[in-house]
């Protein structure tokens, strides 16, 4: 693929993005179904979860890409989905990809992180039936993050820095990361049920994997590590499945040894991964695309909450509060883009040939 066929996969819209990405679909002569939102886009467009499965329907080897779980990180998982469906999949015994876009349309559309119920989705898959998990570290700084006026004054920013002079750096990021379920108009909140967008992916599950006997993912974000550095951590809640991804992806990282940039949540969505394909192992990652240092993603994050939480009626004062978020989250300089390009098909690659795995070699590690 060229240079500029590779520039050409990234969109500067949602709209523009689903546009490309269906396409991309139609020309391969591949079925797109749509999961429909009843809600408008920023430019009053139609907003969906759109799915195409890449790849024969009884397949028993399936590849899930999936992009947009925080919407406006969706940007370069769109970019990779679009760039596969052009290059289109390996025709692999047996194997599949299905391309699940634009899991949180509404948060893509609108430049929000969250969905439209104000929902991390990747903090959205706990069993609601059971007790909701307890984070006493947001609850104590909730009102710091979130103050009454932006940018916040010395009163916010030194509660935050007593939190972390108590807890170290690593104990602000658990407090203020890790999920909560008791502040509704409040960062990382997971939900008191299953938001629209949990349940419309946990649908297509059941739509699509009832013949799978091997199931990898590659759930692609985008905003923690180094600049352009598709960090691979692993996704898999079975450790023994660990020298298997080993295998197919080289070094990966890990949030429950610490090596990540990211940190142990409550309720991912590889809660519903895992659950789906009961009949045989879910192996998968995450990859993090790095952007920007954590001193310029925090305040965007932060100024977008608070927004959303206590508005603004500077329309200048919005408008920049959401440029500035989606910049923090997609970087438009071309190097970052081929960087994504790059390491998204790479890893996709590599899934597909991990897949082909004799039988015999998958029961090694399960």
């Amino acid at each position: 693929m060229s240079d500029t066929d590779v520039l050409g996969l990234f969109s500067p819209t949602y709209a523009v993005a689903r546009r490309k990405f269906m396409q991309a679909a139609a020309a391969r002569g591949l079925a797109v179904d749509s999961r429909v939102l009843d809600l408008p886009g920023a430019e009053g467009e139609t907003l969906a979860i759109d799915v195409v499965l890449d790849g024969p329907a009884d397949a028993s080897r399936l590849l899930l890409v999936l992009s947009g779980v925080h919407g406006v990180e969706g940007f370069s998982g769109s970019a990779i989905q679009t760039g596969l469906l052009g290059l289109g999949a390996a025709a692999l015994p047996g194997t599949a990809v299905l391309h699940v876009h634009a899991l949180n349309p509404y948060g893509f559309s609108h430049l929000r992180r969250v969905t439209q119920e104000n929902v991390d989705l990747n903090r959205n898959f706990v069993d609601f039936e059971r007790a909701l998990p307890v984070n006493p570290g947001y609850a104590e700084i909730h009102d710091a993050l979130l103050p009454p006026q932006w940018p916040p004054g010395p009163e916010a920013e030194s509660a935050l820095d007593a939190y972390r002079d108590r807890h170290g750096p690593r104990g602000l990021q658990r407090a203020i990361g890790l999920g909560q379920h008791a502040f509704a108009d409040g960062m990382f909140f997971g939900g008191r049920a299953p938001t629209w967008s949990h349940r419309t992916f946990r649908q297509i599950l059941r739509d699509y994997t009832p013949r799978v006997r091997q199931l990898a993912s590659i759930d692609i974000h985008t905003g923690l590590g180094p600049y352009g550095v598709g960090e691979r951590i692993f996704a898999s809640f079975d450790p023994a499945l660990l020298p298997r991804a080993l295998r197919w992806w080289g070094p990966l990282t890990s949030v429950h040894d610490g090596s990540s940039t990211s940190i142990p949540l409550t309720g991912p969505i590889q809660t519903a991964l895992a659950e789906a394909c009961p009949q045989g192992p879910h192996i998968g990652i995450c990859l993090e695309y790095g952007t920007w240092p954590n001193e310029r993603m925090m305040p965007a994050l932060r100024a977008e909450h608070w927004l959303h939480r206590r508005g603004s009626a500077d329309p200048v004062q919005a408008a920049a509060i959401r440029h500035t978020l989606k910049a923090a989250f997609y970087p438009e300089e071309d190097d970052w883009k081929r960087l994504v390009w790059q390491q998204g098909v790479e890893a996709c690659q590599q899934a597909l040939a991990g897949l082909q795995e004799p039988a015999e070699a998958v029961a090694t590690v399960i």
